[in-house]
């Protein structure tokens, strides 16, 4: 029997960590403890604090319970919403990820946004919404820009504002353009054996959590796992490098195409466990007072996620007071 890796110390320092971030009012966090060199950081209440809170304090078993409470973290959320264009904004992300990011958050607490999401409106029509999908850049920035392609799914289903036909020709689009070499979107988009595919897998993780919360079949699962196996195998720079979004990425795209096909499965299990292995190890070593991405509750709450999904991945090996719950089983977007 494999070894267990308790990570109860690690959880622990996540809740203080997150507790050190609470400000005065409920549900009120900030994103930052302090300010970095470039001086543009947006100290005190933020929407990215106060929806990792929510995010994280779920994952780790510590979301409030008590009603009074529950509704004065969400009031305090929903209160950041602009009413004039129901968005939600904050420098560091496009006004599409932060929106959808704040109403995921907010459904935690099964609670809508307070106003309609005006600026979504446009995209309610199948012209208007393939539209957009086709102009993003999938080629040279297709991480940053399927922040816009997969947020605008979450925010307005989660919104209640877009019904099954339009969830129908969302995922009709995103069949047709399945590229089938790596499985991941979009075709034509996806450099050559030479080229870097990480930023396209990091892309295409945002899509595959909507497809994962619609229960929606990928159309080459296998060949996402021969995607993953491979980027894993050439010990690819952006793994295991501190407490961010990655990890969960690479994890997520290899553990739920693997649901899918069950393609390779004893390599796909044993490279989820070495890495495991090595992530966990990353994050027991990090200096938590003086960390800048642990200090950041957003990139925190990317690390948390990438461990519950790990967890989830491989029973037994990772041991936490209560089983860690990823939000993203839940609802998408993260």
């Amino acid at each position: 029997m494999k070894s267990v890796i308790d990570m109860r110390p690690v959880v622990s320092r996540i809740e203080a960590t997150v507790s050190s971030h609470r400000l005065d009012a409920p549900g009120a966090y900030q994103r930052w403890l302090w300010q970095n060199q470039a001086n543009d950081r947006k100290l005190g209440l933020n929407e990215y604090g106060c929806a990792d809170a929510a995010n994280i304090l779920y994952t780790i078993g510590r979301f409030p319970s008590a009603s009074g409470e529950r509704e004065a973290f969400a009031n305090t959320l929903q209160e950041l919403q602009n009413p004039a264009t129901g968005m939600f904004s904050e420098v560091t992300h496009q006004p599409i990820h932060c929106t959808a990011h704040c109403v995921a958050a907010l459904e935690l607490f099964d609670v809508r946004p307070r106003h309609l999401l005006h600026g979504l409106s446009q995209l309610k029509s199948r012209e208007a919404l393939c539209a957009f999908l086709e102009k993003l850049n999938w080629a040279e920035h297709p991480w940053p820009h399927s922040h816009l392609g997969a947020g605008l799914y979450a925010a307005l289903v989660l919104a209640g504002e877009v019904d099954s036909e339009w969830q129908d020709w969302y995922f009709e689009w995103f069949w047709n353009e399945a590229d089938p070499e790596t499985g991941l979107w979009r075709k034509n988009c996806i450099p050559a054996a030479s080229g870097e595919l990480f930023p396209h897998l990091a892309g295409s993780f945002h899509y595959l959590f909507n497809h994962e919360y619609a229960r929606r079949p990928l159309r080459y699962p296998d060949r996402m796992v021969e995607t993953c196996l491979k980027i894993i195998a050439a010990d690819d720079k952006h793994l295991s490098r501190g407490a961010e979004f990655a990890d969960i990425d690479w994890a997520y795209c290899l553990n739920r195409s693997l649901r899918q096909c069950g393609h390779r499965y004893a390599e796909c299990r044993d490279a989820l466990h070495v890495f495991a292995t090595r992530y966990c190890a990353m994050l027991s070593a990090i200096d938590c007072a003086k960390d800048e991405n642990w200090n950041d509750l957003h990139k925190l709450f990317g690390a948390t996620c990438a461990l519950a999904e790990l967890q989830s991945a491989l029973p037994g090996l990772i041991c936490t007071e209560k089983p860690l719950r990823l939000v993203l089983d839940r609802r998408p977007f993260i």
